[in-house]
């Protein structure tokens, strides 16, 4: 009988809301183990200590961290800004890094860590739809063909954001740029790319702060490669969480509401079938929640495979390039009041 290989060890950076489903993602996958927990705030990396990842070592100085930590892989949470000088510390030492969104705040780092990751080790960008069968599907149904070319795509978007970003780093400019766009809405700008496979090419934006420091609500119309259209809603002050897509096909609308595949054709909706029993056990009917969704797949358990399976990375560090050219360049569209070209 063959023994198990012991758990990976890793390395939290950022004890905050996102380290805590880390944490708990880790612990239901049980291919790894948490051996350390890194933030500035003591109490933070304490109290998730105790609550989540008993044997590990608290830190607040990351210097100490990495000369006396031995790891196999970081997960990194920190604010957006000390990615990259976290990303290039941890892979000097050896650690397979996966980073949350964005992957850095200036297009030079991210050109830095593109080229540095081609060897070494692996790094990866936490987006975590990527893994969810309902986006895989829909991908693999888009750029079958077999509905026929894209001609047009609208996202809408809200979230009730600004009410959760006050006195927090989410509402200052310097760190966190593109307040909702550049935060929560990078998961569904990557996405327009990667379900479409097309790259963007220009945007035109109207952008409002509505009483916080960063932008809260924005407005995006832009275009993709063969001229695709492609409209996108983002409301950061909303009440309730929405997250739509309309892929309008030559031959079919594929859309997404409640989690759920929808196909439209001579004037009527029904629920896409798939030919997987597990995906469309999956996709089924009735609307699934954040959690089920993330049973289902999550970019924990997807990077435990790639380090341990081979599997090849679903977000590699080239795909941060595409959503923060896009994001800039909408950014500078709010402010100039034209249409503004993607990098």
């Amino acid at each position: 009988m063959t023994d198990s290989p012991a758990p990976l060890r890793f390395v939290i950076l950022g004890c905050g809301r996102m380290g805590r489903l880390h944490i708990a993602r880790l612990i239901a996958d049980g291919r790894g183990r948490v051996v350390a927990l890194f933030d500035t705030q003591v109490d933070a990396a304490e109290s998730l200590r105790r609550e989540l990842a008993p044997d590990a070592r608290c830190f607040s100085d990351f210097d100490d961290l990495l000369a006396q930590t031995e790891a196999d892989a970081a997960i990194i949470g920190t604010p957006t800004s000390l990615h990259f000088d976290h990303i290039r510390a941890c892979r000097s030492c050896g650690w397979h890094v996966l980073c949350e969104k964005p992957l850095a705040d200036q297009r030079e780092h991210l050109l830095t860590l593109i080229d540095e990751s081609r060897n070494g080790p692996a790094l990866s960008v936490a987006y975590q739809r990527r893994s969810w069968p309902v986006y895989r599907v829909l991908r693999d149904e888009i750029q079958s063909g077999r509905w026929g070319a894209v001609r047009a795509v609208t996202s809408i978007n809200s979230e009730r954001w600004q009410q959760t970003i006050g006195e927090t780093w989410r509402d200052d400019p310097a760190i966190n740029l593109g307040g909702f766009i550049g935060d929560a809405g990078s998961h569904k700008i990557d996405l327009a790319f990667f379900l479409t496979g097309l790259n963007p090419l220009d945007v035109f934006a109207r952008n409002q702060t509505c009483g916080s420091r960063v932008e809260i609500v924005s407005s995006l119309s832009a275009r993709l490669e063969h001229d695709v259209l492609l409209t996108m809603h983002f409301t950061g002050h909303a009440q309730t969480f929405r997250e739509d897509f309309h892929f309008h096909c030559e031959h079919a609308d594929l859309l997404v509401r409640d989690w759920q595949i929808w196909i439209g054709r001579n004037n009527s909706l029904e629920p896409l079938k798939v030919a997987d029993p597990r995906m469309q056990a999956a996709l089924g009917v009735s609307p699934l929640t954040h959690p089920e969704l993330d049973r289902l797949g999550n970019p924990v358990s997807g990077f435990l495979d790639q380090l341990l399976l081979g599997t090849p990375s679903i977000a590699p560090p080239e795909c941060a390039l595409p959503v923060f050219d896009f994001t800039q360049a909408a950014l500078r569209s709010g402010r100039t009041g034209r249409v503004e070209a993607v990098v």
